[in-house]
């Protein structure tokens, strides 16, 4: 629940503190505060013999990179302006990877053919943790170039390609909140997750004593995701024991979507090498908070700031109107923002995640929460989860805004008061099957994604569905098995 990010553009650049996470020199430069690695640079690198691997990878549904490595020498010579190959069948698994039936894009019954993954050169950069190695991000596309439009991130691409169409840009940012353990993953699944031990033994939110016990850890993170070109502004240890946030530098939402999938690879990938563990499960334990992904979104034009009113010093029309929207379709979107079944279980009143459709200027009992002036002026989405696919959740944030900008919506009076509490307003879905129920009925959602998208996503939510209601769970057979 921490303070959030900035939501001006620009900026001073990043320092990255410490000795140097790699030998490849990577300039620093405005907005994102470090430069992104050229190809040229790649290529001298990679005759210096200190890069030998690329990391090539795209975003599935869940959010997580999925792809291959290449020796850096065979990916210049044949991969950079051609791309790789990867089975169709990524869209269309369940997160232990088991193929799903039903999906058009793919299916048993097409053979689950390939699609071409195409380097985003644009997203280069150095993984200081993973030792002589780069990353690139791909776009999902046909072997005619089309996008697959089902992937992530042609889904966002799709509503920026809008939203500049109609003179606008979006600066945005992620917080992100996760919980650590003192325990190796590979020791959390043989004891099958349960005695977990967190890394703080009381609630830490903002303190500074306990979290110098993870410093260790929390410095390698922010120092290595600044050098990997995440700039981090921040990190606080959160209101659970053994929850941390750390906040990022803001900038547009496809970038800023590519910063938060490769913090989480990232975070988890250094947690390993320091012996620990962390979760970005949205509700990972029933007596602690759940841990969010508070979205800030701010519209721009022509390099100002058009969500802010100087001379009224007030949000303008064009922000009432945006607002406008995320309170009208956010709830048919919810799935968006909340895509598996832990999601649901964070939304409790009392647990700094909203329950209740409101706004208000810096209330967080409300799940639109204002903060900011002038060019930091913002409105700030604290419905998703740290489980959110960002690609989704910042295209679902765009859709509705300009729906609402486009009808002439206004958002209302601001709230006052404690939204947990009021039964007047309308409440957030209460599960995953109610949340695809309502992106499957929406005539907005289908206008706005087109049907096949929203189809995909609803299937995936729906066979999710079936999959825990066929489960036998621990509290089942606590509350079940017979006692003598």
């Amino acid at each position: 629940m921490g303070g959030g990010a900035a939501g001006s553009p620009g900026g001073a650049p990043h320092a990255v503190a410490g000795r140097p996470f790699s030998r490849v020199s990577i300039a620093g430069g405005p907005g994102i505060g470090l430069a992104a690695m050229t190809l040229a640079q790649l290529k001298a690198a990679a005759k210096a013999g200190t890069i030998d691997t690329v990391l090539v990878g795209f975003p599935d549904p869940f959010g997580r990179l999925v792809g291959k490595r290449f020796r850096a020498d065979f990916f210049l010579d044949s991969v950079v302006g051609h791309g790789t190959h990867g089975c169709n069948y990524l869209l269309t698994v369940n997160i232990d990877m088991d193929p799903l039936d039903g999906f058009r894009v793919a299916n048993w019954d097409a053979g689950f053919g390939d699609f071409v993954m195409r380097p985003d050169m644009a997203t280069l950069r150095v993984l200081p943790w993973q030792p002589g190695s780069v990353l690139v991000l791909c776009d999902f596309v046909r072997e005619d170039g089309t996008p697959v439009a089902e992937a992530p991130r042609s889904v966002l691409k799709a509503q920026l390609g809008a939203l500049a169409k109609e003179g606008f840009s979006c600066q945005c940012a992620s917080e992100l909140e996760f919980y650590l353990y003192n325990q190796t993953y590979h020791a959390a699944h043989a004891d099958g997750y349960r005695g977990l031990p967190p890394s703080s033994d009381y609630r830490i939110d903002y303190h500074l004593m306990q979290p110098t016990r993870d410093e260790v850890l929390m410095r390698a993170i922010r120092n290595g995701m600044t050098a990997a070109r995440v700039p981090v502004e921040s990190s606080k240890g959160e209101w659970g024991r053994g929850q941390h946030e750390i906040n990022f530098t803001h900038d547009e939402p496809l970038p800023m979507g590519d910063m938060h999938v490769v913090f989480k690879q990232g975070v988890k990938e250094i947690a390993e090498q320091h012996g620990k563990a962390v979760t970005f499960m949205a509700k990972p334990t029933p007596s602690e908070a759940g841990s969010s992904c508070h979205l800030h979104v701010s519209l721009w034009k022509k390099g100002q700031p058009v969500f802010w009113d100087a001379s009224a010093k007030a949000g303008s029309g064009l922000f009432r109107q945006f607002l406008g929207g995320l309170m009208k379709y956010c709830p048919e979107l919810c799935l968006f923002f909340a895509p598996t079944i832990n999601s649901y279980k964070r939304y409790q009143s009392g647990s700094w995640a909203p329950t209740r459709m409101a706004w208000s200027t810096d209330n967080r009992t409300c799940g639109f929460r204002i903060v900011g002036q002038g060019k930091a002026f913002r409105i700030e989405n604290r419905m998703p989860g740290a489980d959110a696919n960002p690609y989704l959740a910042f295209a679902a944030m765009l859709a509705a805004g300009r729906a609402g900008v486009r009808e002439g919506l206004d958002c209302g009076p601001a709230y006052e008061g404690n939204a947990y509490v009021d039964t007047r307003l309308a409440r957030l879905p209460s599960s995953l099957a109610a949340a695809a129920d309502l992106l499957d009925r929406s005539e907005f959602a289908r206008a706005a994604f087109g049907d096949g998208v929203v189809d995909f996503h609803v299937r995936h939510a729906r066979l999710e569905c079936d999959a825990f209601g066929n489960a036998v769970t621990d509290w089942e057979k606590r509350r079940y098995f017979e006692q003598i």
